[in-house]
């Protein structure tokens, strides 16, 4: 399957996702706290390298794959590389921030807060922050029962799509930034022996 054809079909499963997402926001009332950052400093949090296809083909088109390189492994930093940390909001105890390239961040950050997982019987339960349980526990405790959990998206089930679009590279796991750096080496290798997109040629 071509860089192409998987990017396509990558960004295809975090838009159903992030529908998903939206609706049971809107049903719920569950949201992030405003300009929270606080799950992205957690440190050396783990991504697949199928996860970052996207934001590599990205910065191949724009031939900025080099720069952003040097830059990651300048760095030297442990948390995410796209996180662009802001400010301690006063009198709590959570950073301030955004996504540099939200529109390409991985599928953790885009679960986390919203999804569901499977606890050691085997149930579904829900999987969310301390932030979010602190400010609206009584519509958490709701969504976690078992009528309301099937509603949530499931971890599992969207690895498994990834899963289908690329097997080796949805399961080479790394810290955040490495699998960035690693899914830029795979878009470089793979235009290395083949021409480039001819539909993005133009624009390049």
């Amino acid at each position: 399957m071509s860089i192409v054809l998987k990017v396509k079909r990558i960004q295809k499963v975090f838009e159903k996702l992030e529908s998903e997402v939206t609706q049971l926001q809107k049903n719920t009332g569950i949201y992030c706290l405003a300009s929270c950052g606080q799950c992205c400093t957690k440190p050396n949090i783990e991504a697949s390298v199928l996860e970052f296809l996207p934001l590599a083909f990205d910065l191949f088109l724009r031939k900025e794959t080099t720069q952003y390189k040097e830059q990651i492994l300048q760095s030297g930093f442990s948390i995410c590389h796209l996180f662009n940390a802001l400010s301690v909001v006063p009198n709590s105890n959570y950073i301030t921030g955004k996504c540099s390239q939200y529109q390409y961040r991985a599928l953790v950050c885009r679960l986390f807060g919203y999804a569901s997982i499977r606890n050691k019987h085997g149930q579904k339960k829900l999987s969310t922050c301390k932030l979010i349980k602190g400010s609206y526990p009584e519509e958490v405790t709701r969504l976690d029962q078992p009528e309301k959990i099937e509603l949530i998206p499931n971890y599992s089930n969207y690895f498994q799509q990834l899963v289908q679009i690329d097997f080796k590279l949805s399961q080479e796991f790394h810290p955040i930034n490495k699998a960035i750096l690693r899914a830029i080496d795979e878009v470089e290798s793979y235009y290395n022996y083949r021409n480039f997109p001819y539909r993005y040629k133009k624009g390049a």
